[in-house]
């Protein structure tokens, strides 16, 4: 496994750039082991998702699932190279080691150990790109999933969860606020609209919403934040000082619990940008505050009892579940493909994002001793 961990660290697989390599270095592994392999390439061919399955053919088996890109290093204070592994105390660091190669190096080794036995229930890898981005790129790979006569039983999503199992997590709605005012002159600022200040005026509408969300919305005290949020990312505009701004754009984001009216919220909002602009609209006919979806990722929310959580726990010897802050593939898996899933992986998220990124070896220890329980389930026919 370790090698196999540092090659994966070894690509850099930043969601801006291509990760070909690295799953041309992973199908070329599992195909040398007698593996069946499809790779569904994006429309330029630098990316692409992987699929991989052994054991018999016609049957739904267990689905391993993980994402290959990793979030980028710049601007922050790296003390050991981020795409080379380094092994110190008991620990790999390395970009993507917690968020997520080391699951995807367990998995492909429980893979190549599957190959080598007489499976009466298949394994399957998926293998994705541009997860950091909003979950992009798994959409064509589970497209490709939703056409076969046959999906998997289940579903083991290996984000970082302590080697936990995770039965949910939000939704996540990305949406974007562009303000539309008139330049001018600063020296006659009054008679200009200044587009910054309407994205101001709109900021201040979501800070108010997410306020009266946060005391008489839903709650659910399984997270860490029991209810939903509203989070501003991003605001620009302006050119230079002495000029009025006429173009703002501000970026936003809600995640939502299971049962949030997500549309109702974003009407509240269209709502608030109507009201700010309104009165504006008899001097500057052009004032407009315009929202729109960018992206949006559903939500997961296994139920507690459901045949895929005992399953997991009993590879993991866990008594209770948890759910997870951060957003996963998990909930297309389970809502546009209809596969029972859970999140269960090493490492903690705490230590994802961030410079020295590592997992420890002890908690990679832990997932490849699931995946071998997993591995003789299957040869056992579950």
């Amino acid at each position: 496994m370790r090698g196999i961990l540092d090659r994966l660290v070894g690509f850099d697989t930043v969601s801006s750039k291509p990760n070909i390599a690295l799953m041309d270095y992973v199908k070329d592994l599992l195909e040398g082991a007698g593996i069946a392999v499809t790779l569904v390439p994006d429309a330029e061919g630098g990316k692409a998702n992987l699929y991989a399955t052994t054991g018999p053919e016609g049957m739904g088996g267990v689905m391993l699932s993980g994402h290959t890109d990793v979030v980028p290093v710049e601007g922050q204070a790296w003390t050991k190279p981020p795409f080379a592994l380094t092994e110190e105390a008991g620990r790999y660091y390395g970009r993507g080691t917690t968020d997520m190669k080391g699951f995807v190096a367990c998995a492909v080794e429980a893979m190549l150990l599957a190959a080598r036995r007489p499976l009466r229930v298949p394994l399957h890898l998926a293998l994705s790109y541009d997860e950091e981005v909003g979950c992009m790129g798994v959409r064509s790979l589970i497209d490709l999933l939703a056409a076969a006569p046959v999906r998997p039983r289940f579903c083991i999503v290996g984000e970082p969860t302590g080697m936990q199992v995770a039965t949910g997590h939000k939704g996540k709605v990305a949406l974007r606020a562009s303000c539309t005012g008139r330049e001018g002159h600063s020296a006659l600022a009054p008679l200009a609209l200044n587009a910054l200040h309407l994205a101001a005026d709109f900021l201040g509408a979501v800070r108010r919403l997410q306020a009266e969300v946060a005391a008489t919305g839903l709650k659910d005290g399984d997270y860490d934040v029991p209810y939903s949020t509203l989070h501003v990312g991003k605001m620009a505009g302006g050119v230079q000082v002495n000029i009025v701004p006429n173009h703002a754009v501000l970026d936003f984001e809600i995640r939502a619990l299971a049962g949030e009216d997500v549309a109702a919220l974003i009407a509240r909002l269209e709502a608030e940008a109507e009201a700010i602009v309104a009165p504006l609209r008899a001097e500057f006919p052009e004032a407009a505050i315009r929202v729109e979806r960018l992206w949006d990722y559903p939500g997961l929310g296994t139920p507690s009892d459901a045949e895929v959580v005992n399953f997991v726990k009993g590879l993991t010897g866990a008594n209770g579940t948890i759910k997870v802050a951060f957003g996963t593939e998990g909930g297309l898996f389970d809502q546009r493909l209809g596969v029972p899933t859970v999140i269960c992986g090493p490492g903690s998220m705490a230590q994802g994002h961030k410079p020295d990124e590592f997992v420890s070896v002890e908690q990679l220890e832990l997932c490849r001793g699931m995946l071998d329980r997993l591995v003789d389930r299957l040869e056992g026919g579950f």
